[in-house]
């Protein structure tokens, strides 16, 4: 399969990458802003299977034309999208920058929406999108202080993953969207100091990994909370 992991340098990411290229027939392809990262997840593959473009989603509209170069050297067709890239800022809202909060906004979502515009002429019928957002953008759920804008811009990428579902069903295009509960990564420690998650990120990184490979056959359209605890 050829596969696209947008934001795969570090935690919940990086494991990812590492249990698709265990197996030999994946191909993957890893975005990520850390260059030395994106090298040594390259030199690891054992089956020489794993391709990196350095980009920052934050100002990728002004590296569009290299990233699509980038992907047509490596890929003709796409069979699987991951876009697991995200950034938090743990700030009240009333002290946030309009230029801080426009950042976040960029990362979280509208980079991924032009990752998934510029991509989506690679995709077949059965080809699968998983966007992965946060229960603290899952309606209904418990709210936390200092995440409204990161809240926010992940409430944002669930949704468009339920238009992205309607708007891609002629071609057979398939868009999940996975809401994560409480991981052990670094993102999990700043938002939430002094707290333990009852899940690693190798262990959430299977689940996403089994759902990536399998989810498309069973679900469209869907914002499914993975979650043993928030926080």
């Amino acid at each position: 399969m050829n596969i696209i992991v947008n934001g795969g340098t570090r935690g919940i990411g990086k494991e990812i990458v590492l249990l698709l290229a265990g197996e030999k027939s994946n191909h993957v392809l890893v975005t990520g802003r850390n260059k030395s990262a994106l090298k040594r997840l390259s030199d690891s593959a054992v089956h020489g299977n794993i391709k990196t473009l350095s980009i920052d989603l934050a100002d990728l509209d002004d590296h569009l034309e290299s990233f699509i170069k980038g992907v047509c050297s490596y890929f003709t067709n796409i069979d699987i999208l991951i876009n697991n890239a995200g950034s938090i800022v743990v700030k009240d809202f009333t002290d946030f920058k309009n230029s801080e909060a426009r950042r976040l906004m960029e990362t979280n979502f509208f980079g991924p929406a032009s990752v998934i515009r510029t991509v989506r002429p690679f995709m077949k019928k059965g080809s699968h999108i998983v966007n992965i957002s946060s229960m603290g953008g899952f309606q209904g759920s418990a709210k936390f202080r200092g995440l409204s804008y990161y809240s926010a811009s992940k409430a944002a990428l669930s949704c468009l993953s339920e238009c992205l579902a309607e708007e891609f069903s002629q071609e057979g295009i398939i868009v999940n969207c996975l809401a994560l509960g409480s991981v052990q990564t670094e993102m999990f420690v700043k938002a939430f100091p002094g707290y333990t998650a009852p899940v690693g990120a190798r262990e959430m990184a299977e689940f996403i990994v089994d759902f990536a490979l399998k989810g498309n056959k069973f679900f469209n359209g869907k914002v499914i909370p993975v979650a043993f605890s928030n926080p």
